[in-house]
């Protein structure tokens, strides 16, 4: 199993249960993380990644740190001073039509989004609302490419676009698609040489569905006009990563991994869940299960089952537990020295 990892964590793409499978296989096999400093979340995002970022990094020593996975905005020659050079770099994408409708809940508070009473009030005359040299601007357009490293206002030329998708080419060995995401965990299964249970996962920091809304056509077109990059990393992408596993696994084969995958989802959801599914934040029970509510979006959570025999009940918590209380929880083992 390979156990050096750099996961870029693009956000609002199923990237929090990509997340928690790093925690737990990290977890599981003794690992260190590149945890930012002082235990926060994020890797100082919005500003560009810089390996001073990190608690406990030292420029005079060689990398020293497995996985890197918390929310950072992409600069190759800074991770490569935190993780060895063998790790394997990988970042998941998602349509920008829905990243779009999600980003403007969950972000509504943003300087864009807040005075714009609804998505289609905002795309009908969007340099009304946005204003690219505010601070928290990148949350309302071209948000993948901004969290991959480049300017997301930029120029949309056919050179530019050919030579941002060459230099992400360059850097990562896997772009996973969230829309497709029990073939995108086939695929990180294959090139990690990790087993069926390291790939498992229950969906985290999911909306009800009572906070999406429905898009018509016209929105839908101004929605991939406005974040334009993004289309076309997202439409690039999505082809080679057909092309990945028509080349490296197969049709059929896929077909039978990815239904391995949820038959054992779908069994470890009748060991570990009440109802076998995710439920309101109103009826969580466990406060420390409770997801970060944030924005407009009403985040989903998880009951555990009671009685569980304690190595069962802890791998269930752990497939449960929200990003925010697993990372701390990994700080304060990693670093007991020191407070979060």
């Amino acid at each position: 199993p390979k156990t050096n990892v750099v996961f870029l964590k693009v956000h609002k793409s199923a990237s929090s249960t990509v997340m928690n499978i790093l925690f737990r296989f990290g977890e599981m096999h003794n690992l260190t993380f590149a945890f930012p400093a002082r235990g926060g979340s994020q890797l100082f995002y919005p500003h560009h990644f810089l390996a001073r970022f990190v608690q406990g990094f030292s420029p005079e020593s060689a990398p020293q740190f497995n996985i890197l996975c918390h929310h950072m905005r992409f600069l190759r020659p800074e991770v490569q001073r935190v993780i060895p050079r063998t790790a394997i770099y990988f970042s998941i994408l998602r349509n920008p039509v829905q990243l779009m409708e999600s980003s403007f809940t969950y972000y509504k508070g943003t300087s864009a989004f807040s005075r714009a009473h609804s998505l289609e009030e905002f795309l009908s005359q969007p340099y009304r609302f946005y204003n690219p040299a505010v601070g928290d601007s990148h949350y309302a357009r071209n948000l993948m490419t901004f969290d991959f490293g480049f300017n997301p206002d930029a120029d949309i030329s056919p050179k530019r676009v050919h030579l941002m998708l060459k230099a992400i080419e360059a850097s990562f060995d896997l772009l996973l698609i969230s829309e497709y995401f029990d073939e995108s965990m086939v695929l990180l299964k294959e090139i990690m040489c990790w087993d069926l249970d390291s790939v498992v996962s229950f969906p985290l920091n999911s909306r009800h569905s009572s906070t999406r809304s429905p898009l018509s056509d016209s929105m839908v077109e101004k929605i991939k006009n406005w974040n334009r990059l993004d289309w076309e990393i997202y439409s690039h992408f999505n082809k080679t990563f057909w092309e990945r596993i028509d080349r490296d696994i197969g049709r059929e084969r896929m077909q039978r991994e990815v239904r391995a995958l949820r038959e054992r989802q779908a069994e470890l959801a009748e060991i570990c869940l009440q109802g076998r599914g995710s439920v309101a934040p109103k009826d969580i029970k466990d406060s420390s299960l409770m997801p970060l509510q944030f924005g407009n979006a009403k985040i989903l959570g998880y009951n555990l089952k009671q009685g569980l025999d304690k190595k069962m009940e802890h791998m269930c918590r752990r497939m449960v537990t929200p990003e925010l209380q697993y990372s701390s929880a990994l700080y304060k083992k990693q670093f007991p020295q020191k407070p979060a």
